[in-house]
């Protein structure tokens, strides 16, 4: 079994899994079904409380890091891509992003996915060194990651419960992915809810999963 080295944390409650897609993404259409959660209205199997975004902003304190401004978590971002538009039940990226934000918004969690064959094994889960930056779109923008637990592959640092570097950015090409579920002990049981329900989206989809070892 594939497994995932991981750095003591107070308060970590990750999961992490890989997916095998049935072609790849660009022949892979995000159904009207997982399409239609894109909304803060609707019913989802998890669901976020007032606990969660003060739990979350917890967990990426450890180490340093300041989660506020642009650096405050994913999944607060997505929320107002919602209400600006930029998703919605008629509107995606493809199939492995789409599930990841759907149960990034609904759980409250972050969620990192990232192009299984761009992000080069070993990985591991640990707080990044002071100064640690990474582009993370394709005009090159860089932030600075230094104290945020992180997911590092052999090259460095690759993706955060804030942004995933550009360079394993899932694409038209990906037909495997990993993703990490960056949930806290504060939340007990979330991590477990959001990765059950992530992986029945994917199922439901034809895609393959496999649950990795931490």
């Amino acid at each position: 079994m594939t497994r995932i080295a991981i750095d003591p944390h107070p308060l970590l409650d990750a999961a992490a899994f890989l997916t095998t897609f049935p072609a790849a993404l660009e022949h892979c259409p995000s159904p009207a079904s997982l399409l239609g959660f894109f909304s803060t209205t609707g019913k989802a199997p998890v669901c976020v409380d007032d606990q969660t975004p003060g739990a979350v902003r917890d967990l990426l304190r450890v180490g340093g890091f300041k989660p506020t401004g642009r650096n405050k978590p994913a999944s607060e971002y997505l929320i107002k891509a919602i209400e600006q538009g930029w998703f919605g039940p008629d509107k995606g990226i493809n199939l492995a992003v789409d599930a990841c934000n759907v149960v990034s918004l609904h759980s409250g969690l972050p969620i990192s996915v990232v192009d299984a064959g761009l992000a080069a094994e070993p990985w591991r889960l640990a707080p990044c060194p002071e100064g640690t930056r990474y582009a993370f779109n394709p005009s090159g923008q860089i932030i600075d990651v230094g104290g945020l637990i992180s997911l590092h592959d052999a090259e460095g640092p690759c993706a955060g419960p804030v942004k995933d570097s550009q360079r394993t950015k899932t694409h038209e090409g990906t037909t495997a992915t990993l993703s990490v579920i960056w949930g806290t002990k504060a939340l007990p049981g979330r991590t477990r809810a959001a990765l059950d329900w992530y992986r029945a989206l994917l199922h439901a989809s034809g895609a393959n999963t496999e649950v990795l070892t931490l």
